[in-house]
């Protein structure tokens, strides 16, 4: 959910700006239907040329109610478009006694902490001045060096994270997310190669997500002038989703995983774990982005959505 208060006007203002075209209102309608859709796709729906749905997207996307990503098509790149929210609360008072007992705890993990791991070449991590350790060679993650890493890839196997956990006692969770930017390891890269991703939280299997390649085509937004053009450029931004009624990948079901499985109440941390399983049906791999490459300047996000329990 999109909170929004009038003591944040800039903000309250590009969101009503962007909900009062009635085309932009049939954009999100359609992505109510479609879990995403391109440019190209929104146009002929419409029935509006691309390049009108193409301005009021990035409307959309400015104002933080959807996301999109560059995917390689046949011919190029095409603009892939997928709903953020399924509800917008605003706040035109928040001084009359208002409480909103919906709360969010919110971390960011640099990737290169990681708190075990168990993988296999190729493989290799470099941060944003060089590379980190001799490629390919899995007892070099022990090295301290490693904590600076900025992006990490193996082609089996599995990398875990530990999440502190700093929820209030009398609070009931919600919903637990983790965002990512993720893509599959090639040799260089190849856009068309599939890889079978799984994700654990507190080492419990909660879905498979298959990245439909490792990606090239453009230099990644992030990336240091050192790095090759050859290599591997930029992977896809995954928001991963458990709540009380299933697990999904942007808001697509992967699983019946539900929150309560998760136990988060028994241990003082969450675990993260990101793999590629031995009897996956593609073993292609992973590389995990970080703030100095790639396209999205994030590491691991994990965000916890909870609802305080008055007395």
């Amino acid at each position: 959910m999109l909170e929004l208060s009038i003591n944040e006007p800039d903000e309250l203002v590009k969101v009503a700006h962007a909900l009062s075209s009635r085309t932009r209102l049939k954009i999100i309608k359609l992505l109510l239907n479609h879990n995403h859709i391109n440019v190209n796709d929104i146009g002929e729906k419409l029935q509006i040329p691309v390049s009108t749905a193409g301005v009021n997207v990035r409307v959309l996307e400015d104002a933080g109610l959807i996301q999109t990503e560059i995917l390689p098509a046949s011919r190029g790149a095409m603009k892939i478009c997928k709903r953020k929210f399924d509800d917008v609360r605003v706040i035109l008072n928040p001084i009359a006694g208002y409480k909103n007992k919906d709360q969010h705890y919110e971390i960011e993990m640099p990737i290169g902490h990681f708190f075990d791991f168990d993988v296999q070449p190729t493989c290799g991590m470099a941060n944003s001045a060089s590379m980190l350790i001799t490629e390919d060679d899995p007892s070099s993650f022990f090295f301290p060096e490693c904590r600076t890493a900025e992006i990490i890839w193996f082609r089996q196997g599995w990398i875990e994270y530990r999440f502190p956990k700093a929820i209030p006692r009398k609070s009931r969770l919600k919903s637990i997310e983790f965002s990512l930017e993720i893509c599959s390891e090639a040799p260089n890269f190849n856009n068309d190669w599939p890889s079978d991703i799984t994700l654990w939280i507190n080492h419990l299997e909660i879905g498979t997500w298959t990245s439909p390649g490792d990606f090239g085509d453009h230099r990644g937004k992030n990336n240091p002038e050192w790095w090759e053009d050859s290599s591997t450029q930029y992977g896809l931004l995954k928001t991963f989703r458990v709540d009380h009624h299933r697990t999904t990948v942007d808001n697509q079901k992967i699983s019946d995983v539900v929150l309560d499985d998760l136990q988060i109440d028994s241990s003082p941390y969450i675990s993260f774990k990101v793999g590629v399983k031995p009897d996956a049906v593609h073993k292609g791999g992973i590389n995990l982005f970080g703030r100095g490459f790639g396209d999205h300047d994030q590491d691991i996000v994990m965000r916890i959505q909870y609802e305080t329990i008055e007395d």
